[in-house]
């Protein structure tokens, strides 16, 4: 009785000391979609800048959207833009820091909770496109121009769209239907 009781004891053990050394596979691997989502964001404005007139409009879809090359030293939708300065190095630092937070939080949870992986790795992706052109250029490159009849949407890129999308989702997964988890369909 006592050697059962101690194979079982052992066993017991053995099974705990098997389960807190696993560790359960991390969500790092979506920043791969955040370095697929920089290369795109760069390449389009590489070609912005290379086939476009600065705020000369080329149309794409007549009424709704131009292609239209215009440079944003503030952050999304222009916002302190005419600041003196301050703010490039203000937005990159912000970029670095929100960006280290996301990377951290990705190691922390599970890789196939995609609703706060892909957030995180959007905004990611948009806040490292972004600070890249503040670092090398002073400014970000901005191209896509929506509008309708004379109202005008300020110009935007591909990483300006990731961070929007991304935030939308953390909000509609973190708030809308966190909401509804737990309750009977």
């Amino acid at each position: 009785m006592a050697r059962a009781r101690i194979a079982a004891i052992s066993e017991h053990t053995a099974t705990m000391s098997r389960s807190s050394n696993r560790v359960e596979a991390n969500a790092l691997p979506w920043l791969g979609l955040s370095v697929l989502l920089i290369g795109i964001d760069q390449l389009t404005k590489v070609w912005a800048e290379s086939a476009l007139q600065f705020q000369r409009p080329v149309p794409v879809i007549d009424g709704l959207m131009n292609w239209t090359l215009t440079y944003n030293e503030g952050a999304a939708f222009s916002f302190l833009s005419d600041a003196s300065g301050w703010q490039r190095w203000f937005f990159s630092a912000l970029a670095i820091g929100i960006s280290g937070m996301l990377v951290f939080w990705l190691r922390k949870i599970p890789r196939h909770d995609w609703r706060h992986a892909l957030p995180f790795a959007l905004v990611i992706a948009g806040a490292l496109g972004n600070l890249i052109d503040r670092l090398r250029l002073g400014h970000v490159v901005d191209f896509i121009d929506v509008y309708w009849g004379a109202s005008h949407w300020p110009a935007f890129n591909v990483a300006d769209s990731a961070i929007s999308v991304g935030a939308v989702l953390l909000l509609l997964f973190g708030v809308v239907f966190h909401k509804n988890e737990g309750k009977p369909a």
